[in-house]
């Protein structure tokens, strides 16, 4: 078992924290709008809720850049979170155009982010494939 560092210590509690929220405020919203009982200006925060939740992920990964001291590792995460992007940009970008020409069913955009977090598997298969190591965002 390796030895995290304080970072990446610190890491894994805001992701915990963050998606333990998310779990949270999903089920309540879902729960809610699901026997009617969501409407209206309270509609709103609710639905938001989820999202600013994941949004405290991606801080989460931001401050891990900030603080990760080992310079390898620091390398690691952020090539891992380009791949990521480009990796979910790319299908975003391709699936709309399709989606705007009708010769693909719409999708909701929230799953650019599920995209997103897979493409951080991808980024860390690229990180082993070159440098022998995976990151540590995955």
């Amino acid at each position: 078992m390796r030895i995290r560092s304080p970072a990446q210590r610190r890491y894994i509690k805001r992701t915990l924290l963050f998606s333990g929220l998310y779990v949270l405020s999903l089920f309540v919203a879902v729960y809610l709008h699901s026997r009617g009982m969501l409407g209206g200006p309270m509609a709103y925060p609710l639905a938001i809720l989820p999202g600013l939740c994941i949004a405290g992920v991606f801080i989460a990964i931001g401050r891990l850049i900030v603080e990760e001291q080992d310079e390898f590792i620091r390398m690691l995460i952020v090539r891992q979170s380009l791949i990521a992007t480009g990796f979910a940009l790319t299908i975003s970008t391709i699936y709309g155009f399709l989606n705007s020409f009708d010769l693909a069913p719409h999708v909701d955009a929230y799953w650019t982010t599920v995209l997103w977090f897979a493409g951080l598997g991808v980024g860390a298969t690229a990180n082993k494939l070159q440098y022998g190591a995976w990151g540590e965002c995955a």
